[in-house]
């Protein structure tokens, strides 16, 4: 499990005032299927920050998948990409102890307040880095955001260690930066 996500469930106790355990049979209870809903419901009605909502949340749709089943499942087929994520994530924790990895079926979000950065495996040679950059223009390699739709502003496409360059990091900070 990503260090950050499994700290996140760890101090959940502490700063939600329940285990993940907990929160997820209040969830389940409710039955709301709408993720935006859910999330809502657990800040409205609880007082649970946007960062612990949306990981409750997350993690209540994926019932039976723990976030390393997520993550691993991306790579299948994908091996020589793995470590393209690593070196993602390890950048990213850099920048802050606010940053929430949330894995999910197809990509990872990057969230600080909101959502800032997705990594997705795109193919078997290439990650996508979606980024949140509001207002940028694209310039260099920042492309449109192509797939991401309205998930991200931009993108980033990655194909070796070398891709992560001080271009790449200088992008995915200002798009930390950026989601205050």
């Amino acid at each position: 499990m990503d260090q950050a996500l499994q700290t996140m469930i760890n101090n959940m106790p502490e700063k939600t005032g329940k285990t993940l355990a907990e929160w997820l049979k209040i969830l389940d209870k409710e039955n709301v299927e709408k993720h935006a809903v859910a999330v809502t419901f657990l800040k409205t009605t609880h007082g649970v920050s946007h960062g612990f909502a949306n990981t409750i949340v997350t993690l209540s749709k994926q019932k039976n998948e723990l976030p390393e089943d997520l993550v691993a499942n991306q790579y299948k087929g994908k091996e020589s990409l793995k470590a393209l994520y690593e070196m993602l994530i390890s950048t990213v924790e850099t920048f802050g102890d606010d940053v929430v990895i949330t894995p999910k079926k197809a990509s990872v979000s990057l969230i600080r307040k909101k959502q800032f950065a997705l990594i997705k495996p795109a193919t078997k040679t290439r990650i996508d880095l979606g980024l949140k950059l509001q207002g940028v223009e694209v310039q260099g390699r920042l492309e449109g955001s192509g797939p991401f739709g309205t998930m991200c502003t931009h993108r980033i496409q990655l194909q070796s260690i070398a891709d992560i360059d001080n271009e790449v990091i200088k992008w995915l900070l200002t798009a930390y930066e950026k989601s205050v």
